[in-house]
């Protein structure tokens, strides 16, 4: 991905390679503008009528989208939905029912601090659901096309991966607004508690949050964390 001279190279290279990694016979990337209306898309495996369909109906009704929306982070059905209601849920219902998609996973496409796309992924017939470690391997994959793609579209962040990833502005583009209210708070030595009062949201969901934040960042570490967007916080 890190060689990519253009946004169609770049999409090219991830849709020719990334199924294998997955196990998945659908597969597809989706970029959004800033009113989230689709610009493009690349699929493998569902027609365009499956799309236009998931656009006009699925898409409302997607509750492991909503989940990437909030968190910047990847979720399949099993993590979002009561265990054995995936078939019962609307999106399986109105639109996946058509393509026999047994199981789903997405992950988000960041940039700017906003979602920018997807990389979606579906699995059908008698086939196992996704997996914590799929979950981790797609963050991964989200996380080097989300560097990518913004060294394309601003080559002033830098000529390389490597490079940008060392760039603060990579680090305020993987967070949501609710992440950064999150590290400030740890900035000012706030426990996962204090956060949770202050910010009206469980000391888990602080705990949960966090794990997210480190994995986006590549630190293991609340003092990692807060070294590597020391300029960025209030």
């Amino acid at each position: 991905m890190a060689t990519a001279s253009t946004e169609a190279e770049l999409r090219f290279r991830v849709m020719d390679d990334i199924s294998q990694y997955f196990g998945v016979q659908r597969w597809g990337i989706y970029l959004v503008d800033e009113d989230n209306n689709l610009i493009s898309c690349d699929v493998c495996g569902v027609s365009d009528r499956f799309v236009e369909k998931y656009q006009q109906i699925g898409k409302s009704v997607d509750p492991v989208l909503r989940y990437v929306q909030e968190y910047h982070a990847p979720a399949h059905e099993e993590l979002v939905l009561p265990k054995g209601t995936w078939k019962q849920s609307q999106l399986y219902q109105k639109c996946c029912i058509e393509g026999d998609h047994e199981h789903i996973l997405t992950g988000p496409i960041v940039g700017n601090g906003k979602l920018i796309g997807t990389i979606n992924f579906a699995r059908v017939g008698d086939t196992p659901a996704f997996n914590t470690q799929d979950l981790s391997n797609l963050s991964a994959v989200c996380l080097h096309l989300s560097a990518c793609l913004a060294i394309i579209r601003n080559p002033s962040y830098g000529t390389n991966l490597s490079h940008f990833r060392g760039n603060q502005n990579l680090s305020i583009m993987l967070l949501t607004k609710r992440e950064i209210q999150i590290a400030s708070l740890v900035a000012k030595g706030l426990t996962n508690g204090e956060i949770g009062q202050e910010l009206w949201i469980s000391q888990n969901t602080v705990k949960q949050a966090l794990k997210k934040m480190f994995r986006k960042l590549e630190v293991s570490s609340r003092t990692e964390m807060v070294a590597q967007l020391k300029d960025l916080l209030i």
